[in-house]
């Protein structure tokens, strides 16, 4: 595990600041649409992008219950009144870790877990979901600084793409299942007091969506829309 990483969150990276929240249903758009200059992808754009990855089972497991947990989120935030990119949300979910299978000679895979994801992104043309890519990773909340900056200027969909993270593994699990899988496979990672303090910013970082989206942590589900997605990309691949 890559420990003290800077956190990503009040623009100093050089990413783009997020655009302006929008709430429209994913479905009910063009399958990308440009705001301000900026196009995000819509759910077979962005399933395109992954399948051009050759994804394996086990990575495709995790980043579809990711992507479906924070479309779940997304969409009970904006159903209780609050406005956010539901499409951003969706995509940036479904590419949050690309960087864990690009090649092992992409120049991007240098810069570290999250801020590689979205360095790719933004040379294959998508520099919006650079942000909410970029700060997914556990490893962000372990320098409590940069957690501060980041907790001040963080958008909503970067909120709800980190959490959604935290809740999903292979499936959708609790937050504290996933630490417990964290702790096993990173033995040696942090000492206590900075496991403890990780879990503390996570826990606020849960109690912060679930209350903009209306619900508790129990009540976390899944949307189901990623398999559609990835049919329709791989029937339009073979199209083509």
């Amino acid at each position: 595990m890559l420990i003290g990483a800077s956190m990503l969150g009040d623009g100093a990276s050089g990413y783009p600041a997020n655009v302006t929240d929008r709430s429209q249903h994913p479905d009910s758009r063009a399958d990308s649409a440009t705001i301000e200059s900026m196009t995000i992808p819509g759910r077979v754009a962005a399933a395109a992008l992954l399948a051009s990855l050759d994804p394996p089972a086990w990575f495709l497991a995790h980043v579809r219950a990711v992507a479906e947990v924070a479309g779940f989120l997304a969409a009970r935030v904006a159903a209780n009144g609050t406005a956010v990119d539901r499409s951003l949300v969706e995509a940036a979910a479904l590419l949050h870790d690309v960087d864990k299978i690009l090649p092992a000679d992409d120049p991007v895979r240098r810069l570290g877990h999250g801020h590689g994801s979205a360095a790719w992104l933004t040379k294959q043309g998508h520099p919006e979901l650079a942000r909410s890519v970029a700060a997914h990773p556990l490893t962000r909340l372990a320098d409590g600084d940069a957690y501060r900056r980041w907790a001040a200027f963080a958008s909503r969909e970067e909120r709800i793409v980190a959490y959604a993270d935290k809740r999903a593994g292979q499936r959708l699990e609790s937050m504290a299942a996933r630490f417990t899988s964290w702790r096993r496979r990173y033995p040696d990672g942090w000492d206590e007091l900075t496991w403890r303090a990780v879990r503390s910013r996570a826990e606020r970082l849960e109690s912060e969506v679930c209350r903009a989206a209306g619900i508790t942590p129990a009540e976390v589900r899944r949307l189901p829309w990623t398999a559609a997605a990835i049919r329709a990309a791989r029937a339009d691949s073979t199209a083509r």
